[in-house]
């Protein structure tokens, strides 16, 4: 019998861990949203994962960053967010910013938060319970 994670329909994205020279991570809100998340979006059928968050970041943030700066993190998966019976899986890069960001197109709120803790905010199951788990043991801020 297939698992539930088989079944359940899929939303591939590209997502960023996006820090400043602080060691903070940004972390976005949509726009008639309740729930913070990594900024990034959608991967359409042609392009490389890279290729959607360089779009998306653009796209959300007027942020403008060379593909070559973003290291991948690896593949993680969650519940989505706000899409009800859908899970998200995520194709993760690190990227480092000194640049300003300015929230655009559907992003309503912006918030960079210390990662050792949630700033406070409702999160993503997948920030939640995954990537900032993650990056608390595996990456180490800058210095």
């Amino acid at each position: 019998m297939p698992s539930e994670s088989s079944t359940t329909p899929k939303i591939h994205i590209a997502a960023a861990v996006l820090m400043d020279p602080k060691g903070r991570t940004l972390l976005v809100r949509k726009r008639g949203t309740q729930a913070f998340m990594q900024p990034g979006g959608k991967i359409e059928a042609h392009e490389q994962p890279i290729n959607a968050l360089v779009r998306e970041l653009e796209e959300e943030l007027s942020l403008k960053i060379d593909p070559a700066s973003a290291t991948y993190l690896g593949h993680f998966n969650a519940p989505a967010a706000n899409e009800p019976g859908y899970e998200v899986l995520a194709e993760l890069f690190l990227i480092l910013t000194e640049q300003a960001i300015t929230p655009a197109a559907e992003i309503e709120e912006v918030q960079w938060i210390d990662p050792a803790g949630d700033g406070g905010l409702v999160l993503a199951p997948l920030t939640r319970d995954v990537i900032l788990p993650f990056y608390r043991n595996s990456v180490r801020a800058p210095a």
